[in-house]
């Protein structure tokens, strides 16, 4: 996984509630076994008018090429629905960093945290704020300082994350890559209690 630190980035905003991951990904897609190529099928039924992607929906905000950016930011209550791991797949395989909405569905956010994607929870009127600014407005999500800045205006909350996500994402550890950065403190460990 890639470390996050500091994203300084334009957003692309989805400010539709209760987003599924049926709708992130749908599950006819849901074949492959590797994490590479959901991104093409990210929102695919909301992107596309017919099952091919030759025929883009030109007014779906992934298709409008004013938008852009390392940060996704959705309306309340992204990722309800199935447990599906593929969903934090297609988000990141699609270029999203961080997504940021007022509340996450916990298996999503569990799935996001451990495959590289940051989920920022913010309040309802921070959010409101965020979906306020225009195309060209970039946010700064500091992951060290846990809080998220709206660039234009200065205003920024606090986001909480759990320790140890915010190391591994800080280091770009799964949790593999975790046990083999503290493997000497581990057998200095099982030494002394021999």
């Amino acid at each position: 996984m890639e470390p996050i630190k500091t994203i300084h980035s334009r957003f692309v905003p989805l400010p539709l509630e209760n987003v599924d991951t049926d709708q992130i990904i749908p599950a006819r897609f849901l074949k492959a076994t590797t994490r590479e190529g959901f991104g093409k099928n990210l929102f695919r039924d909301w992107r596309y008018l017919d099952n091919d992607d030759t025929n883009p929906k030109k007014d779906f905000v992934l298709n409008r090429p004013e938008y852009e950016g390392k940060i996704l930011v959705a309306g309340k209550n992204f990722g309800c629905g199935s447990s599906r791991e593929h969903a934090a797949w297609a988000i990141l395989d699609h270029g999203f960093t961080v997504v940021v909405s007022s509340f996450f569905a916990d298996i999503f956010k569990g799935n996001s945290l451990n495959n590289g994607v940051l989920p920022v929870q913010v309040s309802d009127e921070f959010l409101q704020k965020i979906f306020n600014q225009d195309n060209q407005s970039t946010l700064t999500v500091d992951l060290e300082n846990q809080k998220i800045i709206i660039d234009n205006t200065g205003e920024e909350e606090t986001f909480d994350i759990n320790n140890y996500k915010k190391n591994c994402l800080l280091n770009g550890y799964d949790d593999i890559d975790y046990l083999v950065s503290i493997k000497e403190d581990i057998e200095k460990f099982e030494n002394q209690t021999l």
